[in-house]
């Protein structure tokens, strides 16, 4: 994950090219709208899985092949309700709402596991915005069909007879609908479960030593710590060789060694510099190349550092919630419990976090702030 333009992709390749060299069948999945494997690869890269290099494949998503390969029924019912307001291409941009990109990358994260076919799934990430929508996704759903589905469905079970055949009718989904809708949601489930497994699921962060990309990037640390995912690493892409940090190239090496200090501080996990190179990293070659500059002889489809950064704990009769938000400050955050959930709010993120039953309807008893951790605790 990182910010637009820091190098996501390449590294993504890089990293996948190094775990295949370790002996690892590799999957690499773009969930990138702008799509840039194929760019990285100097070859064609599309909906489809296709062999990059040994023990390698790579995909990117197409939200419009796969609405129309999986969900006709969901396609079906939107393409009638658009049919007289809107031209044929108007429809087809309308048919990707808001949030089925995010529902379809987190789908074919699901859709590479259950395969088996590989040990690794490295996935590029749009930037950090439209990836932290992706993470939220889940949660946003999860609300909807607790509260909204199954009143959507009962509703439109009654009107369907009484305006059958007329023009309103078409409005209404049929059920066929409703469950591929279902089917969706037990997919996101999944995707969730795999996620929150800090076992196997980490982030890697993708930064350049410059002031703006290292805010953007402590602030998107903090956010994967609110939605439970703990990171591994920090990439640090497109550092100045020795070489080139004198003359024209002195002074901005001079910030860059301040922004390296600035990283080493700012972010407690291992991390790795990619130099900058002397030309375009285009083709398996040039990446090969540059997994050997930055991973050496680390295997990088292992996990490598273990955390959990959302825990509960009990001692006693006491539960408390810990979750882990470095970079934040106390200011930044805001704290609800409505009973069944715990709403908090990190600068201009929030999350809904569904409580266990040993605490639902339990007041909180105080919370605090300390280095970089929220501690939550319930009353008994």
């Amino acid at each position: 994950m990182g910010k637009g333009g820091v190098g996501k992709t390449t590294l993504s390749l890089a990293t996948a090219m190094a775990a295949a060299r370790s002996g690892h069948r590799v999957f690499v999945l773009s969930t990138d709208v702008a799509h840039s494997l194929g760019d990285a690869l100097g070859r064609p890269v599309g909906p489809k899985p296709v062999e990059i290099a040994e023990r390698v494949v790579a995909r990117e998503v197409g939200a419009l092949d796969e609405l129309a390969q999986s969900w006709t029924e969901i396609q079906s019912w939107l393409r009638e309700l658009l049919r007289d307001e809107a031209g044929e291409m108007v429809v087809e941009e309308l048919l990707v709402f808001p949030g089925l990109e995010e529902l379809l990358a987190l789908r074919a994260i699901c859709e590479v596991e259950a395969t088996g076919d590989y040990d690794v799934c490295i996935v590029d990430c749009a930037p950090t915005g439209a990836a932290l929508r992706m993470l939220r996704f889940p949660d946003a759903l999860e609300v909807f069909m607790q509260n909204f589905f199954s009143l959507e469905r009962a509703g439109a079970k009654l009107l369907r007879p009484l305006l059958g055949g007329t023009k309103a009718g078409r409005l209404l989904p049929s059920e066929a609908f409703f469950q591929a809708f279902e089917r969706l949601y037990e997919d996101v489930r999944r995707v969730r479960a795999i996620l929150m497994d800090n076992e196997r699921t980490t982030a890697r962060l993708v930064l350049n030593p410059t002031q703006v990309v290292i805010a953007e990037a402590r602030r998107t640390f903090a956010y994967l710590g609110l939605y439970g995912i703990a990171t591994d690493a920090v990439l640090i892409n497109r550092v100045l060789p020795e070489e080139a940090a004198s003359g024209y190239f002195e002074r901005w090496s001079e910030r860059e060694g301040a922004g390296l200090d600035e990283i080493a501080a700012s972010f407690p996990v291992p991390q790795f510099t990619a130099p900058l190179q002397n030309r375009e990293v285009i083709g398996t070659h040039a990446l090969d190349q540059l997994a050997e500059q930055t991973f050496a002889r680390t295997d990088p489809a292992e996990v490598l550092m273990h955390s959990r950064p959302f825990r509960m704990r009990k001692v006693g009769t006491e539960t408390s919630i810990e979750i882990d938000l470095p970079g934040i400050d106390k200011e930044e955050i805001d704290l609800q419990n409505t009973g069944d959930e715990l709403h908090l709010r990190v600068r201009d993120v929030s999350r809904r976090i569904g409580l266990p039953r040993s605490v639902v309807g339990r007041e909180i008893a105080g919370s605090r702030f300390s280095r970089g951790v929220l501690y939550v605790r319930f009353c008994p």
